[in-house]
C-alpha cells in the first residue's frame, strides 16, 4: 500500500511518536493525554482520559492504580483500547491491544519522576473506591506524609500498563469529511504488521 507524507514509514510506532512530537508545541495541555477504554465483568465499557508516558519500541506505557477500576478491569481481561486526539493537528491515533504489567526499575524510575505530592497522593488514594469526603483524604495524604517521609518508594499497588497492540489506525481530518484512515493491523503480536488505506 502506499503511504506517503504524515503516514510513511515502515513502523508505526515510530509514526506515532512523530506526530506525538508534532502535537506537544501546539497543544495548550497535555499533549499525550489518552482516552482510555477497559470493559468491565459484565462487558460494559468504561472509558477515562489517563497520560501515555512512553511509546516503546513496540507498546505504549501508561501509569496507574491497579486496584482502580480501570486497573481491575484490565488485569481481568488482558486487554485495552485507546486514542490520542489533536485538535491543533486534526489527526487521531487509535490503538487496540493485550496488557502486562510495568512493574520494574521503569516504574520505580518514573514514580521517583513525579512531584513528592503526586507520589503521596498515589499512597493515599484508594482509587475508585468510596471516600468519606475530601478533608479525609488529605488528613490520609498528610499521614502519609510523616510515615513514609520525603522519598517514597513506590506502593506495590501502583505502576505501569503496557498495551502491546494488535492494532493502531492513523486518522487525519479530511475536507469535506473525506478523511484519510490507515490502519495496522496483526492477529497476534509476533505476527507482521499488514497495512490497509479504510474508507473514511
Amino acid at each position: 500500500m502506499d503511504r506517503t507524507g504524515i503516514f510513511a514509514g515502515e513502523d508505526p510506532f515510530h509514526i506515532a511518536r512523530d506526530w506525538l512530537a508534532e502535537a506537544e508545541p501546539l497543544e495548550p495541555n497535555d499533549p499525550n493525554a489518552i482516552a482510555l477504554a477497559t470493559v468491565d465483568s459484565d462487558g460494559l465499557p468504561n472509558v477515562r482520559m489517563v497520560l501515555l508516558k512512553e511509546i516503546e519500541a513496540d507498546a505504549f506505557v501508561f501509569y496507574t492504580n491497579y486496584g482502580s477500576q480501570k486497573g481491575q478491569e484490565i488485569a481481568a481481561s488482558g486487554k485495552a483500547a485507546f486514542v490520542l486526539h489533536w485538535k491543533s493537528l486534526r489527526r487521531q491515533i487509535r490503538v487496540r491491544g493485550l496488557t502486562e504489567r510495568e512493574e520494574g526499575p521503569q516504574a520505580d524510575a518514573y514514580f521517583a519522576s513525579r512531584s513528592l505530592k503526586s507520589r503521596l497522593g498515589a499512597w493515599a488514594s484508594q482509587q475508585s473506591q468510596p471516600l468519606s469526603s475530601r478533608e479525609a483524604l488529605m488528613a490520609e495524604v498528610a499521614r502519609v506524609a510523616v510515615s513514609k517521609g520525603p522519598n517514597p518508594p513506590r506502593p506495590p499497588f501502583w505502576g505501569g500498563i503496557r498495551i502491546r497492540p494488535v492494532e493502531i489506525e492513523f486518522w487525519a481530518d479530511g475536507a469535506f469529511r473525506l478523511h484519510d484512515r490507515v490502519r495496522w493491523s496483526r492477529k497476534t503480536l509476533t505476527e507482521p504488521w499488514l497495512t490497509l488505506r479504510i474508507h473514511p
